[in-house]
């Protein structure tokens, strides 16, 4: 076994398994996927530890790096969606794709979605080596979702957002679930929306934190 292979299972066993993620499918996935491809080339040695990690194709040409979940944050989010094999998934900055990845061997069809051309690239480039036909990368600003691949089962939102994101919960299917932080900064609390008709119930569920993600600020009102 490689040295990445030992910290990949090491990941596994000491981050996803003992943080009540009990869905195996998730587990034997985050076994199996090389997270250290994804990750910008200064950040392999750390790729595999407990803590968000910048997106390989980032912080280019005076760009912000775009960063990824751990993996203990994400392995919750995900067991949180509750994905069945044949649903149709919107994964928002998904970055350089491996929630992406991680989502294509739970469900039917994955959208990523990320704003940042570069990472975008990145992550079609690894999609493919992966051969993950069920998965593909758009590129658009994240608030924005992706009307034209709506409706969606689900919609997973890979880092914090201030308050609840109405234009995405609008792409979802009736009984659809969207699953993201909410917090206004870098920690709060995993939240599910299920949608019902036109509205959607909200239930906030454990801490976590991650990145904030661009293009979800709250807008600030101006004082007369």
């Amino acid at each position: 076994m490689t040295e990445l292979a030992v910290q990949r299972a090491n990941m596994v066993e000491s981050q996803v398994r003992p943080s009540d993620v009990t869905d195996r499918r998730i587990v034997r996935a985050m076994g199996a996927l090389p997270r250290e491809r994804f990750v910008a080339d200064e950040a392999r040695a750390v790729a595999y530890m407990d803590q968000d990690v910048p997106a390989k194709g980032g912080a280019a040409r005076g760009r912000a790096a775009r960063m990824m979940l751990a993996p203990r944050a994400l392995a919750k989010l995900v067991q949180l969606a509750d994905l069945d094999a044949g649903e149709r998934v919107l994964d928002v900055g998904c970055a350089s794709g491996y929630s992406t990845a991680l989502l294509a061997q739970l469900a039917g069809k994955v959208i990523g979605l990320e704003a940042d051309a570069g990472v975008a690239e990145a992550a079609r480039s690894l999609i493919a080596e992966l051969k993950l036909t069920n998965a593909q990368i758009e590129t658009g600003a994240l608030s924005e979702g992706a009307r034209r691949h709506a409706p969606f089962d689900a919609i997973l939102l890979q880092g914090c957002i201030p308050e609840a994101p109405g234009g995405l919960l609008g792409q979802l299917k009736p009984g659809g679930r969207l699953v993201a932080i909410l917090a206004d900064g870098t920690f709060g609390k995993a939240t599910i929306w299920r949608r019902s008709g036109e509205s959607a119930d909200m239930r906030p569920m454990f801490d976590a934190g991650g990145p904030a993600l661009p293009g979800f600020e709250r807008k600030t009102a101006f004082v007369f």
